[in-house]
């Protein structure tokens, strides 16, 4: 690998296909919508983005419950808008990235519903089966993050099967070749369509323990008590020490293609081993993320420092990426800017996205300043929002459709009533609005990705942090001769503190170009030093 191949450093875009736009008057985002919209998805100045799955599915989880790998469900199109929505990306110099679901399928994908037919089928251990303890109980005490037990009964097979998500998500046997060889040969199916990258979503649950151990209970800080799963250390339902030979199988399939980027989703407990191990070397992945930032409650300087520092840059290590927001996360807006000026500290929070050392994944609505919205019990769809009702947020609050037009009926997402309803604090954050207004968040944020692109240290740079007192971060980006300096202050009270005499390139509208005198409170900016 060399520092600037084309996915390091990149800005990536996350489109959610059902709350994208609505083509075809069904309340559903589509493909076509995607297609449709991508001349403003180059517009933001973005490397690429990534489609959530719009595969054949029956919708438990929204497409992350997969039927048939290799074509799209109907709710979104075809296999041909699909192409199309490839061709037209392409044209505009954008990179294609779709997720991978490697860890389980849908309860109705066909191997599955041949795996649970018999203990003795070609298929019988595709999927991880386990008999009853002699008392009928399941094999051990493992817990799924939905709020329920990890395993379900088959009546079928008259043993349990294994589901870290819902029950009609059953888990993957990685451990065995065969599986394997399969999921290999999705990945060349959509890479011969000409997608750029994968993002593999949940890979730490990819592989258990064979021995099925019970999890050890979870103490101190690490317990949590809103549901079981958290009240278990998760050692041994996944994360197991031979995930990374299959990453390597994944990885010698994507060099045979030029350029291909792969990054990996982890969210277990602690997160940062895996991570570097997944990314190690050259034979592994390109690039993961975790859920520092995204399960953040809030935004502070020792939260930065701590989550940047792991990533250090040694020989061999691994390519960070970061996410603020995304369609499992409560929205950053509301998340890092509750009970303070909304405006104003999003611009940091911008400010600080393109700073950071690592690729960075801007989830939809985020550059529009986009709040979680609160959807009534009655409106809810997603299952985890459901099941633990009235004490976890649930996710549909952060996947509610993207406003186009503040005026329009469903604020131009589609002429049906759309599968969630459109926040009423939406309708005036809506693109048509933002377009007009130079000072606004959408039009802070493309000249943030227009200078993040014309510097190089701050794409490929390496990461050095300075002493700074109090609340006040930053950090150089340095890169062939270049260097950046890069201030924010994440406290309430103006801070005399300079690291010298700066010349401001960006700053989102916090400060003006003199800051000798230091910086205001929730404000930053992105300068160089020049002697004198």
């Amino acid at each position: 690998m060399t520092n600037e191949e084309w996915w390091r450093g990149a800005v990536i875009y996350q489109i959610y296909p059902r709350s994208f736009l609505d083509t075809n008057g069904d309340g559903v985002g589509d493909l076509a919508g995607i297609a449709q919209k991508l001349d403003y998805v180059a517009s933001l100045g973005v490397d690429g983005f990534w489609v959530s799955p719009f595969f054949t599915s029956p919708m438990k989880d929204f497409g992350y419950d997969v039927a048939d790998y290799c074509d799209v469900d109907p709710l979104f199109g075809t296999l041909a808008d699909f192409d199309a929505m490839v061709a037209r990306a392409h044209e505009l110099g954008l990179k294609v990235i779709i997720d991978q679901v490697y860890s389980h399928t849908s309860d109705r994908h066909a191997w599955f519903e041949e795996s649970r037919q018999s203990r003795d089928g070609p298929k019988s251990d595709w999927y991880v089966w386990a008999d009853p303890k002699s008392d009928g109980t399941p094999p051990n005490n493992w817990q799924s993050i939905m709020g329920i037990p990890a395993w379900t009964w088959d009546a079928r097979r008259q043993q349990y099967y294994l589901h870290n998500y819902l029950a009609e998500q059953p888990d993957l046997n990685l451990h065995n070749p065969d599986v394997q060889d399969a999921l290999l040969d999705v990945a060349r199916f959509w890479l011969d369509r000409g997608v750029d990258g994968f993002r593999l979503d949940a890979i730490h649950c990819g592989m258990h323990d064979p021995e099925l151990r019970d999890n050890p209970p979870a103490v101190g800080e690490a317990r949590g008590e809103t549901r079981p799963y958290f009240m278990q250390t998760q050692q041994y339902n996944m994360c197991h020490d031979d995930l990374p030979k299959v990453l390597e199988r994944l990885r010698e399939v994507l060099d045979t293609y030029d350029g291909i980027l792969t990054v990996a989703e982890v969210g277990s407990p602690d997160p940062l081993p895996l991570m570097k191990d997944y990314t190690q070397g050259s034979r592994r992945l390109n690039t993961a993320y975790g859920f520092d930032f995204l399960s953040a409650r809030e935004l502070t300087k020792d939260l930065v420092e701590s989550t940047l520092g792991g990533w250090p840059g040694d020989s061999g290590e691994g390519w960070p990426s970061w996410a603020f927001s995304n369609h499992d996360a409560p929205r950053v807006a509301s998340r890092w800017c509750q009970g303070l000026e909304h405006g104003h500290r999003v611009r940091l929070i911008a400010l600080l996205q393109v700073a950071l050392r690592g690729n960075m994944f801007l989830y939809q609505g985020e550059e529009l300043g986009l709040t979680q919205a609160t959807i009534p019990f009655d409106k809810l769809q997603d299952p985890e929002g459901i099941n633990n009702w009235p004490h976890g947020l649930g996710r549909d609050g952060a996947r509610t459709p993207m406003p186009w037009q503040s005026a329009a009926v469903h604020a131009g997402f589609g002429d049906h009533e759309p599968w969630l309803p459109v926040a009423d604090e939406h309708y005036p954050l809506a693109v048509d609005v933002q377009e007009q207004d130079p000072e606004s968040l959408l039009n802070v944020f493309r000249r943030l990705i227009d200078l993040r692109e014309q510097h190089p240290a701050l794409r490929y740079g390496e990461l050095e942090f300075l002493e700074a007192p109090g609340t006040v971060l930053a950090f150089t980006r340095s890169y062939k001769g270049q260097s950046l300096t890069c201030v924010f202050n994440f406290g309430a009270a103006a801070t005399a503190w300079c690291p010298g005499n700066i010349i401001v390139h960006a700053s989102a509208g916090l400060v003006d170009d003199n800051v000798k005198d230091g910086v205001p409170g929730w404000s930053g900016y992105i300068g160089e030093v020049r002697d004198g």
